[in-house]
């Protein structure tokens, strides 16, 4: 959904990249040593899979091998999470953390390039997810682990709670999408209106020409409106400079080839987005037979926080909860990493712990 926003941003931070390796160099050390698991119980794995026909990059990070084991569903299309390791490192002290690079991103894309990534489709995508957590429950033996999924990958997250309860000890959605088959104008009307209030006459011209209903739009379509709603909301501007940006530039575990690999698999993978602007979450059923958590920024305009409460109070699960991440719009779990460890380790660990407790007696 912000493929367009950080092309963008990543050629303006270009312009001082032959005065800036140094300083990126320094950087990326500081967070190779941040990163490190020296613990002997711990566990560090990067590397390759083949899942679903091809080869795709899987990350196995945590400091004990007892803890509850967390599988991540990245967003964009094509965003991935492996940039945000130094900033999450402090969740690896009670988590395992599964990264996973979908085919068109990032480490998979610059594995075997674009050319060999196969069928680049939602569908092609939610069976890879469902291959990945097969292939971690094996490799880790551990019979479910905590799904947690963040913007465009809570659109596989919800379907795979729903299709797996078996598979997955909870349920936990952040910058949640929710998807009502073109209902809800509020989040467009909104814009408008922060346009019209902003001047930005060139915006408004855009947005009204592609109209309200998003299953009408374009891929390109769909990438701008995101570039437009980031970059008119101050909150999410200044998030993807200070947050998005500075991780995926100062990345320790990417070279520079690499963070050309991330750039071309977000607008590779806007493809995507058409298929799933008709989805209907509420249509697909709101009633879930797992612990059921959405943890999201209290400011999102891009996965509007409103909609995400709207469907979570329909929600029917045997545990379910809301909570609001403060000062953040999206990206909420990266820009405020402590907020979410947090509510991750007061709401969700002690279940799951307790789940995995109760099924050993």
């Amino acid at each position: 959904m912000i493929t367009a926003l950080l092309i963008a941003s990543a050629a303006t931070l270009a312009a001082p990249v032959a005065g800036a390796l140094g300083h990126r160099w320094l950087k990326q050390a500081a967070g190779a040593r941040l990163m490190r698991i020296d613990a002997p119980t711990g566990i560090d794995e990067q590397g390759f899979v083949r899942i679903g026909g091809i080869e795709q990059w899987i990350s196995v990070r945590g400091e004990h091998r007892d803890n509850p084991v967390v599988l991540e569903i990245h967003g964009g299309p094509g965003a991935s999470n492996a940039i945000y390791g130094p900033l999450t490192r402090a969740w690896e002290k009670h988590f395992t953390i599964v990264r996973w690079d979908m085919r068109g991103t990032g480490k998979t894309l610059h594995r075997s390039g674009a050319d060999h990534q196969g069928e680049l489709s939602f569908a092609r995508l939610y069976e890879d997810a469902v291959e990945v957590t097969h292939h971690i429950r094996t490799r880790l033996d551990v019979d479910r682990v905590v799904l947690v999924a963040n913007s465009f990958g809570s659109t596989f997250g919800l379907r795979l709670a729903r299709q797996y309860p078996n598979l997955y000890s909870a349920y936990v959605g952040t910058d949640q999408n929710i998807n009502d088959a073109g209902r809800d104008d509020t989040a467009h009307l909104t814009l408008l209106t922060r346009l019209h209030a902003a001047g930005k006459h060139k915006e408004l011209a855009a947005l009204e020409e592609m109209g309200p209903d998003a299953r009408t739009w374009t891929s390109e379509q769909h990438a701008a409106y995101a570039k437009i709603a980031a970059t008119s909301d101050p909150l999410t501007f200044s998030t993807m400079k200070a947050v998005v940006m500075k991780s995926l530039w100062f990345s320790p575990l990417h070279s520079l080839r690499e963070l050309g690999a991330l750039g071309k698999g977000m607008k590779l993978s806007e493809q995507i987005l058409p298929a799933t602007a008709g989805f209907d979450d509420w249509a697909d059923g709101t009633s879930f037979d797992l612990p059921f958590f959405i943890f999201q920024g209290d400011q999102d305009v891009l996965t509007p926080t409103d909609r995400a409460k709207r469907f979570f109070d329909d929600v029917q699960a045997p545990v379910k909860d809301f909570a609001l991440i403060e000062d953040a719009s999206h990206f909420a779990s990266f820009r405020h990493p402590e907020q979410f460890l947090h509510l991750m380790l007061t709401k969700v660990r002690p279940l799951v712990t307790n789940q995995g407790q109760a099924a050993a007696k």
